[in-house]
């Protein structure tokens, strides 16, 4: 794995339509307006933020945990509105052992239903098997979570199991976890 493809520098990512890069103080607003919405994370282990002051801190954690090298996370641009943020994209448990790593998304409701999500999986994928050489991708989804698993069967990634009973979520409880991964060689350009 060439973890360095990921901390020696933010990575900025593109497709034809969207780009993957670096959340800013400027971009406040459209963060608060993810955290402070609950339907966006009806299916995720994270409580929805309504104090403007703990997310505004937010946006410096994102940085602290990308110089900790514990997580990354990518603003998701449209790139014809390379400003407006969209929704969030982050990679987390890189296991250099094993080769491997966890990915989650999640997009501002206003841009639910679009193929946002989908696309910008891709476009992380690509980047994780061609330049950080990672042989597996995961993702961790809660059975009722049916839009997430279209975009994860859309790019590639199968069903493995459910883990019952398997995590405590914040929030949640208890809950059964689906796993669904991509390996390299199931990985297609």
């Amino acid at each position: 794995m060439n973890i360095e493809a990921v901390y020696e520098q933010l990575p900025s990512l593109k497709s034809d339509n969207f780009v993957l890069k670096k959340i800013e103080d400027h971009h406040f607003n459209e963060v608060f307006e993810i955290y402070n919405n609950k339907k966006v994370f009806e299916y995720c282990g994270i409580i929805p933020k309504h104090n403007k002051d703990t997310v505004r801190s937010m946006i410096g954690h994102f940085e602290r945990d990308y110089n900790k090298r514990s997580r990354v996370k990518w603003g998701i641009f449209a790139s014809s509105d390379p400003d407006r943020l969209l929704g969030i994209i982050e990679a987390v448990d890189f296991n250099q052992k094993v080769n491997a790593v966890t990915i989650g998304y999640f997009l501002s409701e206003a841009h639910w239903g679009k193929g946002i999500a989908s696309e910008a999986v891709k476009i992380l994928i690509d980047f994780l098997f061609v330049d950080v050489n990672v042989n597996r991708i995961q993702a961790e989804v809660m059975p009722q979570n049916e839009i997430s698993k279209k975009v994860l069967l859309k790019n590639g990634f199968i069903k493995e199991g459910t883990l019952r009973q398997a995590t405590l979520w914040a929030g949640k409880g208890i809950v059964d976890l689906e796993i669904y991964s991509i390996l390299k060689e199931d990985y297609v350009k």
